[in-house]
């Protein structure tokens, strides 16, 4: 396991399935938008018509017949645009099906392997990207090339015309270009700067209840409030240039609407034109420059968007792929750690080195030593949730990634530390969400940890709802029930990351109990614990000071006697006693 994502080699395919369908789309998109520009020339012909036909022959019929005619072709119009916008939205929807579950296990390996990315940027690329295909900015964009039919349409009424309309798209042109320079970097330091404003709600969310407590709310709302006014700063700068840049577009686009009415008065003055030709000419140039100006207005989306892509597909691209298929049993015989070294994700730091050990089924191991000396660093090893930067953690001989993380998971009980339950019933927290959960297995997990009755006696049992985070239950009860979940499903290896921590006598005696059937029915355990009282229930230690190995072997020899103060610093002092 490394500690970098190594290529995927699906995604590719992937990325093939998405490119096939965007061409398929695109291609229905462009001829849909043939088709309505072709339709777009219906009004300037019928103003044509109107004034050199129907005004010198005074016929009615010419005139409701033209009439009828144009309602036709603005009601094909409709009913095209009304299509196109549904094709765009199909399209986008699409995208986000065949990307979301990618992108939501890109936020799992995210916050646990690179804590120095924000963990839901995919989640906000994903959304700006769907966003953004949805609208009328991949309209202008398809638009755009029929700036030359137009072009071509009013050269035919007149070259100097078309001149006057090109000149007109190409300074417009040429503002998109300078949009573009000038929005975007803007633009990434605009979204680096929503990604911290999103970070800090959410440690304030998080940490509600230690902000109250300790008087540290106000400080925390002065960094917010600083964090804000940056982004709406860096947001206000964003706007001003892309509004003075639309404005601008405006300006010049009626300043050409102007000056094209303008030559085609003069041409009807030389005789060189009809008069219709004035007005249609004011229309087909306006609905030549229309898509840069949609641009325009667009782009700020249009480079965000792209921005998003570009971050998703190297994401994508890097995220490790899935084992597809389960091609090994279920392990039963042995877990190793063969020269373990890691440390926080996104950093070079190793808070462990060169740790080794071995366990067969049945044995219990507990791991002790001062604080920060890597014990919950090791628990996060050998449970694969961070990456190893060197070494191997094997089940059966055979290494943790070799199985699907889901599959894997249900080798594995794991109690952490901090205790976190999910927003749902008792009954989901402990069967792990598993839909198909019976309640026999999920009552034998709680008998197991000695919660049942204490479910019993909630509100509404095992259907309680636990909360955000499990705020609805005491430390203890959380502690309990995460315990519950830990042991459902007989996993091979239960890791106990302090799991007495908020267990009175009775909690500690149903821990006991839980780790004596485990071993008793051939599971690995392995406890990090300070309390003295959980050497009673295993057979080794393993004594850690700096991120190292420092002993390993019976309890006995290690630590002669139970001790009856807490597991403290001296215990490396034991080791060597």
């Amino acid at each position: 396991m490394a500690a970098e994502f190594r290529p995927n080699e699906s995604f590719p395919v992937k990325l093939a399935a998405i490119l096939a369908t965007a061409k398929r789309a695109l291609w229905a998109i462009f001829i849909l938008s043939a088709v309505l520009n072709v339709l777009l020339l219906s009004g300037s012909l019928y103003m044509m018509a109107v004034y050199d036909l129907v005004l010198p022959s005074h016929s009615e019929a010419s005139l409701f017949g033209l009439a009828i005619m144009v309602v036709i072709a603005y009601m094909f119009q409709g009913i095209l645009e009304f299509l196109r916008g549904r094709l765009l939205q199909h399209f986008a929807s699409s995208v986000d099906v065949q990307l979301n579950r990618d992108v939501h296990g890109l936020i799992s390996i995210l916050s646990r392997t690179q804590s120095s990315v924000d963990g839901l940027q995919p989640v906000r690329d994903l959304d700006q990207l769907r966003s953004f295909l949805s609208g009328a900015g991949p309209t202008a964009l398809v638009d755009l090339p029929w700036m030359l039919f137009f072009f071509v349409v009013l050269s035919l009424l007149h070259p100097y015309l078309g001149l006057t309309t090109l000149i007109g798209g190409g300074i417009l042109i040429l503002l998109t270009y300078l949009t573009e320079k000038m929005t975007i970097k803007a633009n990434q330091h605009l979204t680096g700067l929503n990604s911290s404003r999103m970070e800090l709600a959410e440690t304030t969310r998080r940490h509600a209840e230690v902000l109250a407590a300790n008087g540290m709310q106000s400080r925390f709302a002065d960094r917010w409030v600083d964090a804000s006014d940056a982004f709406l700063a860096a947001q206000g700068r964003l706007s001003g240039i892309a509004n003075r840049m639309s404005n601008l577009t405006k300006i010049v686009r009626m300043l050409l609407q102007s000056v094209v009415l303008t030559v085609g008065a003069l041409l009807v003055l030389e005789g060189k034109a009809s008069g219709g030709v004035i007005f249609a000419s004011s229309i087909l140039s306006s609905r030549a420059l229309a898509p840069v100006e949609l641009a325009i207005a667009n782009w700020r989306g249009f480079v965000g968007a792209r921005q998003s892509w570009a971050r998703l597909k190297q994401l994508l691209q890097a995220m490790p792929a899935l084992t597809e298929h389960q091609l090994l049993s279920p392990p039963t015989k042995t877990m190793a750690a063969e020269a373990i070294s890691l440390g926080p994700p996104g950093t070079n730091i190793l808070t462990l080195r060169g740790v080794n050990f071995h366990l067969k089924a049945g044995e219990a191991l507990a791991v002790l030593g001062p604080s920060g000396c890597g014990k919950s660093t090791l628990i996060r090893a050998i449970t694969g949730i961070w990456p190893l930067g060197a070494g191997d953690v094997r089940l059966d001989n055979a290494d943790l990634n070799q199985w699907p993380p889901d599959v894997l998971g249900k080798f594995i009980g794991y109690l952490p530390q901090n205790v976190e339950l999910l927003s749902g019933t008792v009954a989901q927290n402990i069967a792990r969400f598993e839909p198909d959960a019976t309640s026999e297995d999920i009552i034998a997990a709680a008998r197991l940890a000695g919660v049942h009755d204490l479910v019993l006696h909630l509100p509404e049992g095992y259907d309680t709802p636990v909360g955000p985070d499990g705020r609805s239950l005491s430390g203890g009860q959380r502690q309990r029930i995460a315990l519950a979940r830990a042991l459902y499903g007989s996993p091979f290896l239960v890791v106990l990351d302090e799991p007495n921590s908020n267990l009175d006598n009775e909690g500690e005696a149903a821990l006991a109990g839980a780790i004596a059937h485990l071993r008793e029915r051939g599971a690995i355990v392995v406890v990090v614990a300070h309390r003295p009282s959980i050497l009673a229930s295993v057979d080794l230690v393993l004594l850690m000071k700096e991120g190292r190995v420092v002993g390993f072997g019976p309890k006995e020899r290690l630590v002669p006697q139970l001790l009856p103060t807490p597991v403290t610093e001296s215990l490396p002092g034991v080791a060597k006693a």
